[in-house]
């Protein structure tokens, strides 16, 4: 599991749960403060795994950028958060970057 800002791409790898998800977070939130555009891209790209945990982190950091005054995009959710997310009726907020 991790977290790494290339430019301005978040990039989430590994599995997010609950044991992965408190370290990630602020790591995510560190990172944040490093970027220097106006939008951040959220790249799930290397999530292999992810429970309610993972998709509560992609909503911190989507909370955090807008709290930074950022836009945001969230890119290549995996299936698993993309059903959460359904499930949740949260579908349109994390709608794929285009």
């Amino acid at each position: 599991m991790s977290v790494e800002l290339h430019e301005q791409r978040l990039l989430l790898a590994g599995v997010l749960d609950h044991a992965s998800v408190p370290a990630l977070r602020a790591q995510a939130a560190r990172l944040l403060a490093q970027v220097t555009g106006s939008h951040l891209q959220i790249d799930c790209s290397g999530v292999t795994r992810a429970n309610s945990a993972g998709l509560a982190l992609v909503l911190a950091i989507m909370r955090d950028a807008g709290k930074a005054g950022k836009t945001f995009s969230v890119a290549h959710l995996p299936a698993d958060m993309q059903q959460m997310a359904h499930v949740c009726e949260l579908t349109a907020v994390l709608q794929p970057a285009p």
